[in-house]
């Protein structure tokens, strides 16, 4: 019988994980729909007529037209909606909270808590759009759409998360963090305070136990600008070009709730198993790169294969050609 290099969660985990699941879902749906009802509406006058006023979050308004029948049902039909969206929420709310006792208890995730924390940060500070997981976490993701928990330590050992940055989006990133007037070191501070800027490494952020977030971008193509600061605050971090990062940014994605071991829950958005281990298999056939990061992504490499094989085989037949990428010695 073939010995596999991971463990099953069992019958009751993996129930857990998938009516988990349903409620992260509904919950990640109805606060996209709360989004779109942002801000508040009001009613001011103005010249001696009361208008409509669309207030968005960061204080703008827009007339929407005098007081009317129209602007009546309008003004209505916005409070009703986000009244209600806000106690769905709410009661979502509630039972995430339960599923995560539930998790808990039944030893469902075993993700670290921070990387839940920094990816639900992102997402709340509407910044996880802008980045893509890469590198060794992204296996969390991997294990837990199969059910299972890799059972190598080697497989996962990492200390340092690796966000792929679309610099595609750059504008749009750039008038998102103007208007929240904040910057990456300031959104991850808010889940540690303890991060700090490496000197040695302008695109590393670590905290005081030497968990290390790095931001990495394709290579630069056209306009891209070079270097890239992520902000104009002072202290901020950079992106740094990495050789392999416009393969990965390029490359089919795959997004799994992954759980941590005190039950939060998270989206992770990452590159997809084929690609994951396609990459890592070539890397790991690099004579340059070093002998224990070869060993490390070769292992990687097959024991992803074997997942695929097992249990996500509507992936198998994608390929992903790594022949003609060039890249650095990075720690991916």
């Amino acid at each position: 019988m073939k010995q596999y290099r991971w463990n099953d969660i069992g019958n009751d985990a993996r129930r857990q994980y998938m009516d988990a699941r349903s409620a992260f879902t509904a919950w990640e749906e109805a606060r996209k729909a709360r989004m779109e009802v942002r801000g508040s509406m009001k009613w001011r006058e103005i010249k001696g007529a009361e208008y409509l006023l669309r207030v968005s979050t960061s204080g703008a308004q827009k007339s929407i037209g005098p007081r009317s029948p129209a602007t009546e049902e309008i003004y209505q039909k916005f409070i009703k909606k986000r009244e209600e969206l806000d106690a769905r929420l709410s009661d979502l709310h509630k039972t995430l909270e339960r599923h995560e006792r539930m998790n808990r208890a039944l030893f469902v995730g075993r993700a670290p808590k921070l990387l839940v924390s920094i990816l639900n940060r992102l997402e709340k500070e509407g910044l996880a759009e802008y980045f893509t997981v890469v590198g060794a976490h992204a296996l969390y993701a991997y294990e837990a759409a199969s059910g299972v928990t890799f059972s190598e330590a080697a497989v996962m050992e990492t200390k340092d998360i690796d966000l792929l940055f679309d610099v595609r989006k750059r504008l749009s990133f750039v008038t998102h963090m103007d208007r929240m007037d904040t910057s990456i070191l300031k959104v991850l501070k808010k889940e540690d305070p303890t991060f700090r800027i490496r000197t040695d490494q302008i695109y590393t952020a670590v905290n005081s136990q030497g968990f290390e977030v790095d931001i990495i971008r394709r290579e630069q193509e056209g306009d891209d600008p070079h270097p890239l600061r992520l902000s104009d605050d002072e202290d901020e971090l950079y992106a740094v070009p990495a050789k392999n990062a416009g393969l990965l940014l390029n490359g089919p994605r795959f997004s799994a709730m992954i759980v941590s071991i005190n039950g939060a829950m998270a989206r992770m958005n990452t590159i997809s198993p084929v690609a994951f281990a396609s990459f890592k298999k070539w890397l790991a056939g690099q004579p340059e790169r070093e002998a224990l990061k070869r060993q490390r992504d070769q292992l990687q490499a097959e024991v992803v294969e074997e997942l695929i094989n097992t249990y996500l085989p509507q992936l198998a037949e994608k390929k992903h050609d790594c022949k003609q990428l060039h890249t650095s010695d990075s720690d991916f």
